[in-house]
């Protein structure tokens, strides 16, 4: 959301994010395009020329990331962390504004076991004379937050404080208005679905609000521009098929994500749609599952194509510890998957990991793309 709203704007704006659905070029964007091949394949050259010792394979993105902004001459960039922070390999930064959205019991054996352990390590992202802007976060981990930016001299602001906030919600979507100190944005129909994103849209005014104070002209119309036109694939995306089946993918992939999908499909999905599952190895996948079966009808249980995945067998009987009465088939390969849900169901959700999200948002948008070379038309599916 503040990506899109600098470049609403008419900032020369890039966003780094990780991981990607489909093709590493999506981490990298500059205005409103991801990165082309040959300036990835240019850059990545480049930076892999330079370095003496062998990088991880996030310390290369990221150096090709900066690397990639440079070149473009670009004013802002919008940085993702890709874990914890403390120690992650974008933290070289010393930015004007951050945030720390949220914080949950995930990537545990690397950043700890508690909330407040966590919060330690995310908050390795303050330094000195900065605005850290926090979402609504436990106390334990605010707490933490806060003793850190007063050692380091940084301003906290929590979002639920600065920004007030009136939003109804309509299919799904928030109608939403923002009055911060600095400005007031809206009406705005946000374009991603789901409640909890009132909640990011009230952190990305306020660190907008920061970048203005740093000199960026935003006006408050870009702003509310951003929020009605930015565009996250694979997070509450609802993709319409032409025999009027809908596939929703989300890619929810630890409990507190699962959660919030959960509190979406009850509200907005009662009919109770079936479920394509494939989850990782290292994720909690009771956990997850305990919160998506309540709400989702007969399961399939597959696997991303990637060493991580549970296999499909695996996954499928942690289905039935969870639930023993839920009915539930294994397929290993997606499309397979995906195809024994939408015969059982006319709304199936995908969700429990990235790599499948992307591999079946990549399936579906493969069809659309031969369907309109067939027929000249639209394709098999829109997202809406």
């Amino acid at each position: 959301m503040v990506h899109a709203a600098l470049v609403a704007a008419g900032i020369r704006a890039a966003r780094y994010t990780s991981p990607h659905l489909v093709r590493l070029n999506e981490r990298f964007v500059v205005g409103r395009e991801a990165v082309d091949d040959q300036t990835l394949a240019t850059v990545a050259a480049d930076v892999l020329n330079a370095i003496d010792l062998p990088p991880t394979f996030f310390e290369a993105t990221t150096a090709m990331a900066f690397e990639i902004f440079r070149r473009a001459r670009v004013e802002a960039a919008v940085i993702e962390v890709g874990l914890g922070g403390r120690f992650d390999a974008t933290n070289v930064l010393e930015p004007p504004a951050g945030a720390i959205t949220s914080i949950a019991l995930d990537h545990e054996e690397h950043l700890g076991h508690t909330i407040d352990r966590i919060a330690f390590e995310k908050a390795g992202i303050v330094k000195p004379g900065m605005t850290i802007v926090c979402g609504a976060l436990p106390d334990v981990a605010l707490d933490v937050i806060r003793r850190i930016a007063t050692e380091r001299g940084a301003r906290l602001v929590e979002a639920a404080k600065a920004a007030q906030v009136q939003s109804t919600m309509e299919d799904g979507r928030a109608r939403l208005t923002i009055e911060t100190r600095s400005g007031r944005y809206g009406p705005a129909l946000l374009a991603l679905r789901g409640e909890h994103q009132v909640g990011n849209a009230a952190v990305a005014a306020v660190v907008l609000d920061a970048a203005r104070e740093q000199g960026l002209a935003i006006p408050p119309a870009a702003v509310t521009r951003g929020f009605e036109t930015v565009e996250w694939p694979a997070r509450l995306e609802l993709l319409h098929l032409p025999d009027g089946a809908r596939v929703l993918l989300d890619a929810a992939h630890n409990p507190e994500g699962a959660h919030a999908l959960r509190e979406y499909l009850a509200r907005w999905h009662p009919e109770r749609p079936a479920l394509v599952v494939g989850i990782m190895r290292d994720k909690d996948a009771d956990a997850i599952l305990r919160e998506l079966l309540p709400v989702t009808s007969s399961v399939v249980a597959t696997a991303a194509n990637t060493p991580r995945a549970m296999p499909a067998s695996e996954l499928a009987s942690h289905v039935t510890a969870v639930d023993a009465g839920r009915q539930v088939v294994a397929c290993a390969d997606v499309g397979a998957a995906l195809d024994a849900a939408l015969a059982a169901s006319r709304t199936v959700c995908v969700a429990g990991s990235i790599f499948l999200a992307g591999a079946v948002r990549d399936r579906l948008l493969a069809l659309r793309r031969r369907s309109a070379e067939r027929e000249g038309g639209a394709g098999p599916a829109e997202a809406r």
